[in-house]
């Protein structure tokens, strides 16, 4: 499994530890990934997702997940998140 947020598209960063000695070994920076099961206003239904923390509060900010998804470019989000948002663009535009 890719470790890389499913909404943002958030995923590892590599850099250096950095001792007293100032000697440098290679290391990665996780993102902070949670499995959450997130509520589509739309579409009536859960929908279950890996993302980051800053991802989740990003969503409640914009006003959920239907808000978020039809902001957010499709560059950055997962083939799963993407078919999510054209489901609910077709839900908006029915109802």
């Amino acid at each position: 499994m890719a470790r890389r947020c499913e909404l943002t598209g958030k995923g590892v960063m590599v850099g250096n530890n950095v001792s007293h000695a100032l000697n440098r070994t290679r290391r990665r920076f996780l993102p902070n990934l949670i499995n959450v099961t997130l509520i589509s206003d739309a579409l009536n239904r859960p929908v279950k997702l890996r993302i980051s923390a800053a991802a989740l509060r990003t969503v409640e900010h914009r006003g959920g997940l239907d808000a978020f998804l039809i902001k957010q470019s499709d560059t950055d989000l997962s083939p799963l998140a993407q078919g999510i948002k054209k489901e609910i663009r077709a839900a908006l535009a029915a109802a």
